[in-house]
C-alpha cells in the first residue's frame, strides 16, 4: 500500500443474546439469495426441518423437478457469533505531499449461532425424465409423467415410453471404508451343507420365537392347549397383579368372542406390548391363511366347522387414494405412513428413540413392595382407541391401510351385505370364508363410496 496508515479504531460491539440464529454452509456460491432459499425449500421448509432435530436438511439443485435427488446437510450445535464489520477509509495528503489513509472499522454482533448445517455427504445419482430415441436423440418426458391439475381417464390410458425411477437411491452419502473378508467357503477343508428347511433362504422373515402356534387354513388339527414353552413363559413374566387382572379380562374376551385381532385385543385392555406378545400365545394360536388369516382364535375353537364364525373373518380394506379417484395430492382423506418423497437416509439421520420396557414398566406402576404406585401407570397410554379397529359410519379410518373383523363394522348396508346368506352357508372356502362369493369386494366399493362421500362433504 503506497504511503501510511494509521491505527484503525474500533469500538467494543454489544453482545445481542437474545437474537439467536442459525447457519447454513451452502454447498455452492450464492448470487440470488432468493434461489438459494428455493433449493432449501423456501423459509417455510427450512423453519419446518428446523422445528424436528431428527430431520436433515435438503438441497434440491433443481428445485422444480420433482425427480431431483437432494443433498442432505448434518444439523450441529455451535457456538458463534454473526458479525457485520464496516469498514471506513479516509484518504488525505500530508503537509509532505504523501499519501495518508486513515482506517476505521465498525463491528455490530448481529447474534449468537446456536445451530449449523453442514453439507458433508457426496451428491447422489440424479435420475432425469428423459426417454433416449434412436440416433442418441433425447426427448422430455415432464410434460407427459407429471400431473399438475386433475385428469380424466384417457391421461392415464396414454401409450408412453417405459419410465421407472427408483423409489430409493444410495444408502449412504458419506463414503466408508469396508473390509472385505472371504467367504466361508472358501476356507479349506469346508463343505457345503445338505439343503433343508432349515438352512433354506425363505421369502419371507422368520418367525421370532414367542412360542405361538401358527395354523393354516388346510390343516386339519385345531390345537387346544397352548405349548409348553408358552405357558412357562407367561408364568415367568406375569409377576404382579396387573398381569393377572390383563390375563383375566382377555380370557373374558375370549369367552364372549373366539376370535380377535391384535388392535381389537389392544383397544379393550391395557397391557404393555411387550407382554401381549407372551400372554397371546399362551391364550390363542394364531391363523396364517384363509379368512380369518392374522387374527388370533381362542385355543380349541376351529371357525371352518362353525358357519356362525363368518362374522370374524378379516376383511383387508384400503382406502382408494389418487387422481383417479378424484382426489387432488393435498386432498387426500387419511395421510399415509411412510412415503419415499420423505425418505430419510437410515444411518446418518438421529432418528427418535423407540420406548423400551424398564424396571417400572414391567412392574406396571407397583412399587417394589407390590403395592400400587402413587403415580400414574404408565400403561393406560398403550390402550389404544376403537377407531383402530371399529368402521362406523361417518368417520374416516385412522390409516390408509386397515384389516377389520367383519363384526366390528358398525354399518346396516354393510352387515346386511354380510348377512344375504344366513342359514345357507353351504362351505367354507379359503378366499370368502362362509360368506358369498365376492362379498368383499362388495364391502370395499361400499366402503369406498361412503368415504368419498365424507371427503366431498368436508370440502369448503
Amino acid at each position: 500500500m503506497a504511503g501510511g496508515q494509521r491505527g484503525a479504531g474500533a469500538a467494543t460491539p454489544q453482545l445481542r443474546r437474545d437474537k439467536r440464529l442459525v447457519c447454513v454452509e451452502y454447498p455452492g456460491v450464492v448470487r440470488d439469495e432468493g434461489k438459494m432459499l428455493q433449493t432449501l425449500g423456501g423459509e417455510e421448509g427450512v423453519s419446518r426441518v428446523y422445528a424436528d432435530p431428527s430431520r436433515r436438511l435438503e438441497l434440491h439443485f433443481r428445485p422444480k423437478d420433482p425427480y431431483c435427488h437432494p443433498v442432505c446437510a448434518n444439523r450441529f450445535p455451535t457456538s458463534s457469533m454473526l458479525l457485520k464489520v464496516k469498514r471506513t477509509t479516509r484518504r488525505k495528503r500530508t503537509e509532505a505531499g504523501e499519501p495518508e489513509e486513515d482506517v476505521q472499522f465498525e463491528v455490530e454482533i448481529l447474534g449468537i449461532v446456536t445451530t449449523v448445517y453442514k453439507f458433508q455427504g457426496m451428491s447422489d445419482f440424479q435420475y432425469l425424465a428423459v426417454h433416449s430415441g434412436p440416433q442418441g436423440k433425447h426427448t422430455s418426458m415432464y410434460d407427459k409423467v407429471l400431473m399438475l391439475k386433475p385428469e380424466k381417464e384417457e391421461f392415464f390410458m396414454n401409450d408412453l415410453p417405459l419410465y421407472i425411477p427408483p423409489p430409493i437411491f444410495s444408502r449412504l452419502d458419506t463414503p466408508v471404508d469396508y473390509y472385505y473378508r472371504p467367504e466361508i467357503r472358501h476356507r479349506e477343508g469346508y463343505h457345503n451343507p445338505p439343503v433343508s428347511s432349515e438352512n433354506l433362504i425363505g421369502l419371507s422373515r422368520a418367525r421370532r420365537p414367542h412360542n405361538a402356534v401358527f395354523v393354516t387354513f388346510e390343516d386339519e388339527e385345531i390345537p387346544s392347549k397352548p405349548l409348553d414353552a408358552a405357558e412357562q413363559t407367561w408364568k415367568r413374566v406375569c409377576s404382579n397383579a396387573i398381569d393377572h387382572k390383563a390375563e383375566e379380562e382377555l380370557r373374558k374376551l375370549f369367552e364372549v368372542r373366539p376370535i380377535w385381532s391384535r388392535n381389537a385385543v389392544k383397544a379393550n385392555i391395557s397391557i404393555h406390548p411387550d407382554k401381549l406378545k407372551f400372554l397371546l400365545p399362551y391364550l390363542a394360536f394364531y391363523m396364517l391363511t384363509g379368512p380369518w388369516r392374522s387374527l388370533w382364535v381362542r385355543f380349541g375353537y376351529d371357525p371352518r366347522k362353525h358357519p356362525e364364525a363368518k362374522i370374524y373373518q378379516v376383511l383387508d380394506f384400503r382406502i382408494r387414494c389418487g387422481m383417479k379417484y378424484g382426489y387432488a395430492p393435498n386432498d387426500m382423506p387419511v395421510k399415509a405412513k411412510r412415503s419415499t418423497y420423505n425418505y430419510s437416509l437410515p444411518i446418518t439421520v438421529k432418528k427418535p428413540a423407540s420406548h423400551t420396557a424398564g424396571i417400572q414398566d414391567l412392574k406396571q406402576g407397583l412399587s417394589t413392595s407390590g403395592t400400587p404406585s402413587p403415580r400414574k401407570p404408565a400403561f393406560s397410554k398403550y390402550k389404544l382407541k376403537d377407531s383402530i379397529y371399529i368402521f362406523r359410519e361417518g368417520s374416516l379410518p385412522p390409516y390408509r391401510q386397515m384389516f377389520y373383523q367383519l363384526c366390528d363394522l358398525n354399518v346396516e348396508c354393510l352387515q346386511k351385505i354380510i348377512h344375504r346368506n344366513d342359514g345357507t352357508e353351504a362351505a367354507c372356502t379359503e378366499r370368502d370364508g362362509w360368506c358369498l362369493p365376492k362379498t368383499s369386494d362388495d364391502l370395499r366399493d361400499t366402503m369406498s363410496l361412503m368415504i368419498k362421500q365424507i371427503i366431498r362433504s368436508k370440502r369448503p
